[in-house]
Order: structure tokens, then sequence, then C-alpha cells
């Protein structure tokens, strides 16, 4: 019986929630379960004020008396074998997840101290009132015990009760609250059960650990606990990095397909979180809370290994499991008879102080502005129990003191993000209310509950006695709700307007896109840290828009629902409509590319594919330039842009990091980009392949393609003119500084021939030689639309230049741009030609650009001295001035 009820425990307890599926199928407690901190503790000690008991000076002090779970029943420093354990921590450190490889390592034969282990749920147990045995409740939670329950008491059977939230149980130990029974066959209410248990009058051999938060450890007397102990979570900053390592290097963690250079990264993320924790960064003293690591591990797989389309998780959704991880079922004091949601005190208190401090910039709060958001409302015994509770267990799972040097005294965001989430669910629950509409809610709510039954009453009474007024009175007081429910809708148009707001503040035009400094605030910043005395930059808060939008979509209000935090379908409803007059109209004014970046990711977590397309076709241009787009930033373009099918004018992905991957990711949204701009990517043959893909696929329309600066090398060369061969849709290809190289231009020349629509072609700084040269203007004469051939900066001699002008000045011949002159005249597109220079300039070798630079300059003074008309000398010298100043530039490296 013993057995089955292991395999049954451990089926049960092994299960893991759905937000831990994604760090892969190997992925369990047994694998990566890393033991807290646990801290032998006394009863005066938790009684004693402890202001200076925070996470800064755990993280500083290494903890005395540190005890190892098994050890917890051990004899006391008396000699007195311990029965009753009280294990206590605050919010996030992990009492949940220890109990469960506790109740797991029993299973597998690795805790031999005891033949039976019975754990039971407070919470559950706190739900049922109704008289129960100790032997019936056993059967119940668990029937495979039907045989060994009668032995209960009897024999030496060494079993061990693990009760798990204590908290949610109001137990009275006074025995004229809770009388004494020692009989498991006696009927009697659940918190009897446990009261009797904890006596010892029940089963007094049975050895029992308790888990509850500090607030509720005072419930159980002293005189009944064997032994105090507390949780310190990570306060070792090696089991931190423990954990990180653990969770980030499973196999599967970076998803399907996952090879050698995922694991690669696998380890160099390790090895930078490593690095940020061992700096001492704020991170060290947020990671001191498990919970916290489990929050870093979830975003840094989210940010690197998100590679489908759509994400299959939003940043927002993240946050808010995170809390229902932590929070779910928790209510704040279960012996306040308002028994408000823990999750609910915490968006009315922390959201207040949230909001403040980002509405004020502000990240570091002082205790007079803790004050100011926790006790200023404070007016009944009941509110201050309930300050008291959440300062006691909850408090330090948001804030903690802040590492900076001389802010010591000051409190930060555990995570600087988590301000910004519930700065964001204060407003959406609409927690930001003046005087007069808080009054006039409640009044709308009960003048509302109440009028049904009035109007009963009222319509009777008028009807027998002579008193017609009452109705017309009771019809006045009625409009007092329709009258609130506008004002509420103005509300709706408050928070979209806020929304639209912070999502286009200027000042943040130019910082890194939001994506890049939650990574940032992970992984840290390489290089030179900044001096104490430095003044810090402004403070950004640019995700505090973007969480509005995801807390309001469908599956994160269902969420938050749970957590005792309602946002219903009509005001989310609303609130989209009021942000079309304002969020789309602001975004067709045009945004910097980290702007967009955030925009796109805004429209990515609000979920709503309605408000999306509506969003995305007011896009016609798209300019990325300079963004990283990894995996993640790739796959929320494809999602978002996917809402539509319209096309797009331009799409400027230049400098971007893309690969081929990044390109397969990308494929739908490119098929529908008249103007494509990919240079700068260091897209090699692989990418080519991807893109000849693309330009052959009947639904094609990019007519103007810019590859420049990028490897594609031969090999790249011979797909790229497959794809010149069967597309319909080019006309403009820039293939400059791409190594192509003459195999590559003679893989282009030899399929050009098939294409009828190309009208401009780029081949210039690929080391042509006049042979390839040639072919490939010999072949563009020919061609139908191609007028336009750029060669400059080749490796063209001169008996290459006067046959390639010989072609020129041929009727048939086609514009070849190879020098700055054209025979004994300046070459029409002179300008042109510099202006690459120019702008390509630091991406190019600078030393043979001064040598290109120098023949330039010799080939103007050479056909400047063979013309007599001083006209075209005035035109030669202006030139060549142009070229001389910008040679002097390049030698003085100021150029």
């Amino acid at each position: 019986a013993i057995k089955k009820h292991q395999k049954s425990l451990s089926a049960w307890f092994t299960h893991q929630p759905n937000e831990e599926r994604q760090f892969g199928p190997s992925f369990s407690l047994d694998a990566v379960h890393v033991d807290p901190v646990i801290r032998e503790s006394s009863l005066e000690e938790i009684l004693k004020p402890s202001p200076d008991l925070t996470v800064h000076t755990q993280l500083q002090q290494p903890c005395r008396q540190v005890i190892s779970l098994h050890n917890l029943f051990d004899v006391d420093a008396c000699g007195r074998q311990v029965k009753n354990v009280v294990l206590y921590g605050t919010v996030g450190t992990g009492k949940s997840t220890l109990i469960k490889k506790m109740v797991v390592d029993w299973c597998h034969g690795r805790l031999p101290r005891f033949e039976l282990v019975i754990p039971f749920s407070c919470e559950d147990l706190s739900h049922s009132h109704a008289p129960i045995s100790l032997r019936r409740l056993i059967t119940k939670k668990y029937q495979h015990l039907r045989e060994v329950v009668p032995v209960l008491g009897t024999s030496n059977l060494k079993v061990l009760f693990i009760l798990n939230g204590l908290e949610r149980l109001n137990l009275d130990f006074r025995l004229a609250g809770t009388e004494l029974c020692c009989d498991p066959n006696e009927p009697v209410p659940p918190s009897a059960i446990v009261v009797n248990l904890l006596r010892k009058y029940l089963l007094p051999e049975a050895s029992i650990i308790v888990t509850t938060r500090p607030s509720a450890v005072r419930r159980i007397p002293g005189k009944f606990v064997g032994r105090y102990a507390e949780i310190c979570g990570f306060s070792d900053t090696n089991l931190q990095k423990l954990y990180f390592q653990m969770r980030l290097s499973q196999p599967g963690c970076s998803g399907e397909g996952s090879g050698d250079h995922s694991s690669a990264e696998q380890e160099n993320l390790v090895e930078m979180l490593s690095r940020n924790l061992e700096r001492h960064n704020q991170i060290t003293a947020a990671c001191f809370l498990p919970s916290y690591c489990w929050l870093v591990c979830t975003t840094l797989h989210f940010l690197y290994f998100t590679r489908t389309v759509p994400p299959s998780q939003t940043l927002t959704g993240i946050y808010t499991s995170f809390l229902r991880l932590n929070f779910s079922g928790e209510v704040l004091d279960s012996t306040d008879p308002t028994n408000i949601s823990m999750m609910k005190y915490v968006a009315k208190t922390v959201g207040k102080l949230a909001y403040e401090g980002v509405m004020s910039r502000k990240t570091c709060f002082s205790e007079d502005d803790l004050q100011q958001c926790f006790e200023v409302e404070m007016k009944t015994e009941s509110e201050l129990n309930l300050l008291e509770v959440f300062r006691s267990d909850v408090f330090r799972f948001f804030l903690s003191p802040c590492v900076q040097p001389g802010k010591e005294h000051t409190f930060v965001f555990t995570i600087p993000a988590m301000q910004e989430y519930l700065a964001a669910l204060y407003v959406v629950l609409g927690e930001k209310k003046t005087l007069a509409q808080r009054v006039g809610k409640e009044l709308s709510e009960v003048l509302g509950r109440v009028s049904e039954d009035v109007a009963v009453v009222v319509n009777i009474i008028s009807k027998v006695l002579p008193l017609r007024f009452l109705p017309v009175l009771f019809n006045l007081l009625k409009i007092f709700p329709r009258y609130f429910s506008r004002l509420s809708g103005k509300e709706r148009d408050a928070i979209a307007h806020t929304m639209a707001e912070e999502l286009f503040k200027e000042e943040d035009y130019y910082n890194d896109d939001v994506l890049d400094q939650i990574n940032s605030s992970i992984l840290g910043v390489e290089g030179p840290m900044r001096h104490p005395d430095e003044a810090p930059d402004d403070e950004v808060f640019e995700l505090f828009p973007i969480f509005m939008g995801g807390i309001l979509s469908r599956r994160n209000r269902a969420i938050l629902e749970q957590l005792g935090c309602s946002i219903k379908n009509l005001a989310a409803f609303e609130i989209a409509k009021a942000m079309k007059k304002t969020v789309i109209r602001k975004s067709r004014k045009g945004l910097p590319p980290s702007e967009l970046m955030d925009y796109l990711f805004f429209l990515h977590e609000f979920q709503n594919e309605r408000f999306t397309a509506e969003a995305v076709r007011s896009l016609r241009a798209v300019n990325l330039a300079s963004i990283k787009m990894t995996p993640l930033k790739c796959s929320v373009l494809a999602s978002v842009m996917s809402a539509t099918c319209h096309e797009v004018e331009e799409l400027n992905l230049t400098s971007c990091n893309l690969d081929s991957s990044s390109l397969r990711t990308l494929f739908p949204v490119l098929l529908r980009c008249k103007a494509l701009h990919l240079q700068l990517n260091s897209l090699g043959s692989d990418a080519c392949k991807e893109i000849r893909d693309l330009l052959l696929h009947d639904k094609c329309v990019v007519s103007s393609l810019r590859l420049a600066n990028n490897p594609v090398g031969e090999q790249g060369a011979q797909y790229l003119a497959e794809a010149l061969a069967g597309n319909r849709s080019l006309t403009h290809l820039s293939l400059l500084h791409t190594g192509l190289g003459d195999g590559g231009a003679e893989a282009i020349a030899q399929h050009l021939a098939q294409n009828q629509h190309l009208q401009e072609l780029n081949l210039g700084y690929n080391s042509l030689t006049d042979t390839a040269a040639l072919s490939v203007v010999e072949v563009a004469k020919k061609h139908e639309t191609l007028d336009k051939v750029h060669l400059y900066f080749n490796d063209i001699s001169e008996d290459g230049k006067r046959a390639l002008h010989s072609l020129r000045m041929d009727r048939d011949g086609v514009r070849a741009l190879v020098f700055l002159t054209a025979g004994t005249d300046v070459s029409d597109y002179w300008s042109h030609i510099l202006n690459v220079v120019q702008r390509n300039l630091p991406f190019w070798d600078r030393d043979r650009v001064r040598q290109h630079l120098a023949l330039l300059l010799q080939d103007l003074e050479s056909s400047r001295s063979q013309t007599a008309n001083p006209w075209r000398k005035a035109k030669f010298l202006r030139v060549e001035s142009e070229v001389k100043k910008m040679l002097g530039k390049l030698q003085d490296g100021t150029l």
C-alpha cells in the first residue's frame, strides 16, 4: 500500500505547471532543483522587531546555524527529539517547491528516516468545515492508504505529516476554542485535527513539518514547536549560479533543432549572467529569491530561444504567470473578514507606488514615499493589521534595498520591470481614481443593487396609495448610475490616452528598444562601470505602456481574474476602442527604428487581432535599421505583420544582424515588400539561397533589393543569378561590395539574358576585372529594360575603361558607371559615386578606398588635360577638389 502511495505521490508532485514546459522535455524537479539556504531560528528572534533584516543584509552576511532539510528532525541543543518543525519564509523563498522536493525524495527512497509521508494542503483543508475523522480524512485524500490507516497510532510506523501553508487555517489552541481529541476515528473539524496533531494529543509519535509565512508563525504556541527554521532563499551567490546553470543548460531548452550553436549560446548566457552576479548588482539582490531566479531564466529563454511565429508567449504573459505561480489562491490574511486577495492588495498599494514612480521618472523610494503610499489612507484597525501582514510576508518580494553606493537606505523594485508591470496593472484596474470617482462608483453600485428591489415596492405602493411622485423620484435616482457610466467611459478614454502618451514619448525616441533594455538589465552591460559620482541617465519606462496593452489581452485577464484582479470584457473592449483614436493616429507620424520596434512589440503583447490589423495597415514603410533583430524580434515582426495582407512600400533591415534563419522567419513579410533593404547583415550563400526562393515565389512583389556590404561571394551570386532568371518583379538590384569576384559576375551575366524587368544593377567594389565587367555590359547592352550598370571601384584597367566607354557610345549600349569621367567630360553620376563612397566608408577597407580615390583623381587630371573647353575644365576642377578633400579627410582620420 505504501509503495502505491509513493507512486501516486511521485506522479502528483513531479507534475509541473505549463510554465515549466518551455525548458525542454527533460526538465524535472529532480534534475534542476537547488536547495535554498535554511537557517535555524527561534521564537524570540521571530518576535523581536528586526528593521535591519533585509535582503541586502542577508546577502552581505552568510547565514549562521545553517541546517539541511534532512536534518530538521535531529535532536535539539538540549538533546531532545524534535517532533514538530515550523518552516517559515516570505513569499517567493521556495517553501512549496522545497516541500515538493522533500516528498519526491521520500518517494525515491532518499528520506529513509520516515516510512510514511502524508502531505496536506492547508488551503484545501480551509475550504471544509464539516466534521471528519483523521483516518477518514487520510483515506479521502489518499485511497491507497486504506490498509495502512487502521494501524496508525498502534504500531511503530514512522509517520511524517506535512502541513503546507498553515497561514490559510484559523487555528485556536485554547481549550475553550478547540477541545482535546486523541481518537483518530472521532469526527471533528479539520482545523481541530491540525491543532491536536500539533498539541501531540493526537498521534503523539508522528512527526510534523509545517510551512507558513512569517506573520502566521505565532499562531502555534512555542511550547508545541521543537524547531523553528527560516528559508533564506539563495543568499549565497554560488547557489544562484548553480540554479541558472541547471536551468539554462537543460537539453532541449533552446527548442527544436538546437545544435552546437544553441549549446554555445546557452553557455554564453550562463557565463554573462555569472559575471553580472559577481559584480553584486541589483540582480544579485533580486535573485536572493528563488522565484526571481525563475523569472530571470524564463525571460532569458523568451529573449533568446523564441523562434516560432507567432511567439508562444508574451512578456506580459510571463510576468502574469509568474505572479500566478506565487500568488494563486493567496489571501493576505485569512483572519481578516474582507478576505482580500494578496494580489489585489498589492495592485492597490504597491501598484500606486509603482505608478507614482513611473510618472515622476523615479526608481528609488525613501521610507517617506512608502508611508505615503501604504499608510496615508489607513483608518481602521483592520487596515493596519493588513499592512503589518503585508510588510512581514510580501514587502520584500517586491521591494529590496538599493545596492548603489549612497542609496543604501532607499528601496527599489526587486526586478525593475516589475515596477512598470504593477504601475500598468494599477492603471488598467482603474485604481487611479479621484475622490469624486471613488465616491461615485460606490454610490452607483449601491443604487444599482437596490434599484431592482425598490422598483417593485414603489410600483405596488403607488398603485394603492395616491403617491404619484414616488416613481418620479425613483427614476431621478436611477439617472445617477447612468451618469456614472458616462464618467467611467471617460476614465477608459483616459487610460487609452495615458497608454498612447507613454508609448510615443519623444524623449525616449532614441533609447534602445525594450527587449534590448531587458536583456541589459539581466546580463549587464559589458564595459567600464559608471563612477559613483557620475550623474545617472534619465530613467526609462518604455515597458509601462506595453504592459498596459498586454494586461488587456484575454489570456492575461483570465489569469488576473484568478488572482482577484478582475478586468471586465466590456472595459477591455472600450479601452481598445478609445486607443484607436490615439495610438494609431500617433503611429502614423513616423517613428525612429527603436520606437517602431517597441510599437510592434506593443501590438504583439496586446493580442488583439482586429486592432493590430488596423494598426499595421497604416504602416506603409517599416524602418528598423540598426535594430539587432534577434529570433524573437523577427518572430514578433512576422507575427504582427501577418495580421494583414497589404503590400509594404519599404522595409529597411539595414545592419540588423540577420542570417538565413531570420530570413526564413520573415519570409511571408518579405514577399509583400516592394523595396527591401538588407545591407550590412553578413548574409552569405545560405541566406542567398533563401533570397532566391523569395524572388522565385509567385507572390513576390519585391522591386528593389539592396544587398550591399554582405559577404555574398561566388556561390551566393549563383543563387541570385538563378533568381534573376525567373523573377518578374525586380527592377533594381544592388550588390555593391559583396565579394562577387569575376566568377560571381560571370554567373549573373549568364542568367541576365533570361530576365526581362531589371532596370538597374550595381556591381561596384567587387574586384571585377576587365573580362567580367565587359561580359556583364555586353549582356546588359542587349537587355530590353536594363539601362544602368554600376561598376566603379573595380579592378578595371585603362583598356577596359576605353572598351566600356565605346560600348556606352554605341546607341544600343548601356550607361556603365565606372569612373567619374566620361571621355573628355565629367560623368553625370560623379556626385552619386562619391556619395556612395562616403556612406559606405565605415564598412570598407580604407587603404583600398584611398588607392581607388587616387586612381580616380589621376583619371580626372588626365581627362582635364585632354579637353580645351574651359567650361569642362571648370567642372573637372570642381570634382577634383571634392576627391582631394575626401582623400585629405581620409588621411587625417576625420572621415
